[in-house]
């Protein structure tokens, strides 16, 4: 990629000139990417109406150390009219969560307090609310408010399974508007059929976006090492 001008003035020590023409090029590439990814959160942001919410679905949720049952409609608090979930891939069956899923709700804990300004967010596990409110406590998860969807269809409804009935990692927003409840987004890269890791949530997820800073990249092994 050519460079026709100097984009700033700053040299790092030691650099040579083949560093910084190349660092120049990159530099541009990411100044276009940059441009590229705020058209298509324009282009988002400016989707019309999607479809009304399929049914009111009853979420179990724990609250003060008995289980209850949440309809999707309350979890709108008063002046937020944006429902974000993410499916967490963690069947009733299975002896531990995804490892990935845990990675980005890891991240996603720590800056839930800045988001509740803004949004609603909530996260959807198939597991049982017991096993998710064990995990939660193992991780730290304090800022979350985490759902089970062991009694209900949202999974199957809006992405969260696959043909094969394995639990996916569905990413969806939902709003409200003069008390009607509808879809807004998926994130359905997850859906394409393309070689190697849809990356429908990267941008959520602090870790790739540090790691693709680095020389080593992020590599080829998606799962994080985590301990339970």
């Amino acid at each position: 990629m050519e460079v026709k001008e100097q984009l700033h003035s700053r040299q790092w020590p030691g650099e040579d000139e083949a560093y910084r023409e190349a660092r120049n090029a990159l530099l541009q590439a990411e100044l276009d990417l940059e441009r590229h990814l705020l058209s298509v959160a324009k282009l988002r942001q400016t989707l019309p109406p999607g479809g009304a919410l399929k049914e009111d679905y009853l979420f179990d949720e724990a609250d003060a150390g008995a289980a209850t049952q949440v309809p999707l409609s309350d979890l709108f608090a008063e002046g937020k009219d944006t429902l974000v979930l993410y499916s967490f891939m963690f069947a009733p069956e299975a002896e531990a969560p995804c490892p990935a899923c845990t990675s980005l709700v890891d991240g996603l804990n720590g800056i839930a307090q800045h988001l509740e300004d803004r949004v609603n967010l909530a996260i959807v596990a198939k597991a049982p609310i017991r096993r998710f409110e064990d995990l939660a406590k193992s991780r730290g998860w304090a800022g979350l408010r985490l759902l089970s969807s062991a009694r209900n269809s949202y999974n199957e409804d809006y992405g969260a399974v696959n043909a094969a009935g394995d639990q996916i990692p569905a990413f969806n927003v939902f709003t409200r508007h003069d008390g009607q409840i509808r879809h807004f987004y998926n994130a359905e890269q997850l859906y394409v059929d393309q070689p190697g890791h849809p990356h429908h949530v990267d941008r959520l997820w602090p870790i790739w976006n540090l790691l693709d800073l680095t020389p080593e990249g992020r590599g080829e092994d998606w799962f994080p090492k985590l301990s339970y």
